[in-house]
């Protein structure tokens, strides 16, 4: 009989309550050595995928002239959003101007993951196929932390992923799921954000029921 070994969990729970989305402590000057992307691309594709498919790609994007033409779709895509944000009565929000950072700057950033993954539904895609993709995605994310490297899952480009999958030769039957920009982080470690108690936004049995 084999003996299980237990996990570190202090160290397990700290990783999780403390990968955050990272922006304006990207290290913009900073390399990333392809030897770290990969090997957290090893550990995401570890993640669980629907009907274990494993239907997923993924285009890392190091080339500078193409990380300046992704940043400016994602900008396009940007702008309305953040013209909302600056007319609202108390101006730009911390998440707001921490956005706006990163959609100034985002050529800047080392590496650009794009996390893609093949539509078995013929252009029908349902909560099936974004399933098999967005748990790898945060696999990768907390093996960069893990590693000292900060992430955020970005979607802006989206509305121009016709204009991306131009660019980075990305087949018709594969969709985009994101952004990700990958950079050493700044700084000390990250603390627990505020969130509402798990209480407060779980149910049992029947909505708003609360456990028995």
């Amino acid at each position: 009989m084999s003996v299980q070994t237990p996990l570190d969990l202090q160290t397990v729970d700290h990783l999780l309550s403390t990968t955050r989305a990272v922006r304006m402590r990207l290290d913009l000057d900073r390399p990333v050595p392809p030897e770290v992307i990969e090997e957290c691309l090893r550990l995401a594709i570890q993640a669980p995928t629907g009907s274990n498919r494993q239907g997923w790609h993924w285009l890392i994007v190091t080339d500078a002239d193409k990380r300046a033409a992704l940043a400016d779709m994602y900008r396009q895509g940007f702008g309305p959003y953040m013209d909302r944000a600056r007319h609202g009565a108390e101006g730009l929000s911390r998440v707001g101007e921490r956005a706006l950072w990163l959609a100034e700057r985002l050529e800047r950033v080392p590496v650009h993951v794009i996390p893609c993954i093949e539509d078995y539904t013929k252009g029908r895609a349902h909560a099936g196929v974004w399933a098999s993709i967005y748990p790898a995605v945060w696999s990768f994310q907390l093996a960069l932390r893990s590693r000292g490297l900060g992430s955020v899952l970005t979607t802006l480009h989206l509305p121009r992923a016709d204009e991306a999958a131009a660019l980075l030769g990305i087949p018709d039957n594969v969709l985009q799921a994101g952004l990700v920009p990958v950079a050493y982080y700044t700084g000390d470690d990250f603390k627990p954000a505020r969130r509402r108690p798990a209480e407060d936004v779980t149910s049992w049995n029947t909505w708003g029921k609360p456990r028995p």
